[in-house]
């Protein structure tokens, strides 16, 4: 007879077998179909997932001439793993002409996973990168020599002028804050760092393709898998199309030259830069290939800043350029009336001496002509004193605000944020805040601020901002927000209107244009192009005074506006002034071919503060 307690014992022992069983399947199972992620794992330790690199897109100014393109250049991979224990460093290093402790430290780089956390020594890692053809082409010949090393294709940046290197940017090697703030990029990758390049990286850089790569149970690489099954080709970045015209940029990094400065040009209609020169700069091609660091650090420790982008990043008193809204603003508040006159004693002015004589007494129009600083400053004091005597009280302060309102509606004292222009300063225009601060709330009046009546003291602007405030002198009293991308149809609904009477702005053009013909700006003037001019000279207490010159043309069609600023130079009308014409007969001289281009007049140091 069967022993009841162990032939029911091997049931018990069947249905452990079987749970046991089931147990591994379901498990199985699980991670075979239904956890991706670990079958992901296994895929990796089979296949390699290459990145192929989209080409950059280009990018063109507005008349379709190519600005910058792209090279190939070659990137050093290695595959530690496959590498050994006698690989060649020392021929290695020869091949690379690069010596031991060089390729050491970078070795330490690579295995270093808080910086490159992604590394393995089963997988391509980037040795070298931004090289030339014959950076390696020794390696090339030499490339059976070393197990574990290839060599990859890629795209670097080039450059057709040497020219708009603030405008454009450039492209460098992304950094661990990159890395983080964006899956799109891995280890090596590069990016746009500042410019345009910046500005607008997603749309230049496309989109990555992957090639998938098997390799056997000892890691080596065999090939592509499936015959390219899984593999995606990449999509190329987008071209652009700026509002730069290149000649003209050309041109004013030209008559700047050795001298520290910037020059801007807006076309008024559309908002569009059509030059925007900060010297001094660089060469585009300095901060390309394995150069580039070395080259990038030599510029950052420039004494002269050329990293700097002066046109957006300087800031200036206006001097007399701020005449121009000065006049605007007071007969808008109804500080003054187009019939008003002031007297004027020339340099024997108080409290605002004038730097010449004009007879007395001035109207508007010679006062903007002859740059009057007397008239300007009386101006300025009636328009904040009109409901009182000259006391700091509320209707005072009221009128400073309304002063400061009306002049921030040009765009000073504030950036551009509606723009694409990067690296912008919003400049000064003070509040009744800092001032209180300074003086105490009741411890100043109009003579305590009368430096701002000529564009001193306390009101800083951008190249840029006085650029923009010639654009919106020609358009009669609006500006669309200055940009960088050619025919953005978007920007023209970014208008930005001051809100006052187009008559008081046929007033002040009709003054920039005796500016030009009789005044401070006549030396220089292109007659056949009906140029609006206004002359400043700004006092500098560290050096000579910078030279300021904003001016727009055609007088009733305007095209183009322009503002210069050179440093350290003295006279506006000297050094600004012939900037800015020759900029403007030099692009309107393009588009109306029938006229010649005249010679101006030589120079002469004329001018008014």
């Amino acid at each position: 007879m069967i022993n009841d307690t162990y032939y029911k014992r091997r049931y018990v022992i069947a249905g452990i077998v079987i749970a046991v069983v089931a147990i591994y399947i379901v498990r199985l199972f699980a991670l075979q179909i239904v956890d991706r992620s670990r079958r992901g794992q296994a895929d990796n330790n089979a296949l390699v997932r290459q990145p192929v690199y989209a080409s950059r897109g280009l990018i063109y100014d507005r008349n379709d001439s190519l600005l910058v393109f792209n090279q190939p250049i070659y990137e050093v991979l290695i595959i530690m793993r496959e590498m050994g224990t006698n690989f060649d460093t020392v021929g290695f290093c020869q091949a690379l002409q690069i010596d031991t402790v060089a390729y050491n430290k970078r070795i330490a780089e690579i295995k270093d996973t808080r910086r490159n956390r992604g590394f393995s020594r089963y997988t391509p890692q980037v040795f070298m990168g931004q090289l030339q053809k014959e950076d390696i082409s020794l390696l090339q010949e030499r490339l059976y020599n070393f197990p574990g090393v290839s060599i990859r294709k890629r795209t670097l940046r080039d450059y057709t002028y040497n020219a708009a290197s603030h405008i454009l940017g450039s492209v460098g090697e992304v950094n661990q804050r990159d890395l983080e703030m964006d899956a799109y990029y891995q280890q090596g990758d590069y990016s746009g760092r500042d410019g345009i390049e910046k500005q607008y990286e997603v749309a230049l850089r496309g989109t990555k393709g992957v090639e998938v790569l098997m390799r056997d149970n000892r890691g080596r690489i065999r090939g592509s898998y499936h015959d390219g099954e899984l593999d995606h080709s990449p999509v190329a970045g987008e071209n652009l199309q700026l509002g730069l015209d290149i000649e003209l940029q050309m041109l004013a990094e030209e008559l700047i030259g050795e001298h520290i400065g910037s020059a801007v040009a807006i076309e008024p209609e559309t908002g569009e830069i059509l030059a925007m020169a900060s010297m001094p700069g660089w060469d585009p091609k300095s901060l390309v290939g394995k150069k580039r660091g070395n080259n990038y650090m030599a510029l950052l420790r420039d004494e002269h800043k050329p990293l700097m982008n002066r046109a957006t990043q300087a800031t200036y008193s206006p001097g007399s350029t701020f005449k121009t809204l000065q006049t605007l603003v007071c007969l808008h508040e109804g500080g003054i009336k187009p019939t008003t006159e002031y007297p004027c004693n020339g340099p024997q002015s108080s409290p605002i001496k004038c730097t010449h004589h004009h007879g007395s007494p001035v109207d508007l129009g010679m006062a903007l002509e002859q740059s009057c600083n007397p008239y300007f400053w009386c101006a300025f004091r009636d328009q904040l004193q009109m409901d009182g005597y000259g006391h700091n009280n509320r209707a005072f302060r009221h009128r400073y605000e309304l002063w400061r309102d009306d002049i921030m509606r040009f765009g000073l004292g504030q950036r551009f944020e509606d723009s694409d222009i990067p690296d912008q300063k919003g400049g000064s225009i003070p509040s009744t805040k800092l001032y209180d601060r300074y003086y105490g709330k009741t411890g100043w009046k109009a003579i305590t601020i009368r430096s701002l009546s000529i564009g001193q003291g306390e009101v800083l602007v951008t190249p840029l901002q006085l650029a923009n405030q010639a654009a919106c002198l020609a358009n009669e009293g609006y500006y669309i927000t200055p940009h960088l991308l050619h025919n953005d149809s978007v920007m023209l609904s970014k208008r930005h209107d001051t809100g006052i009477d187009r008559a008081y702005f046929q007033i002040v053009k009709d003054g920039m244009a005796r500016v030009m013909t009789k005044g401070t700006g006549r030396h220089h003037n292109f007659p056949k192009w009906h140029i609006c001019g206004k002359t400043g000279t700004v006092q500098n207490p560290h050096g000579k005074d910078h030279a300021i010159f904003i001016g727009f043309a055609p007088k009733d069609n305007p095209k183009i506006a322009v503002a210069v600023a050179v440093e350290n130079v003295g006279f506006g009308a000297t050094w600004a002034c012939p900037v800015a014409c020759k900029m403007i007969n030099m692009y309107l001289t393009k588009h109306f071919p029938e006229l010649a281009d005249e010679p101006d007049k030589e120079p002469q140091d004329v001018s008014a503060k």
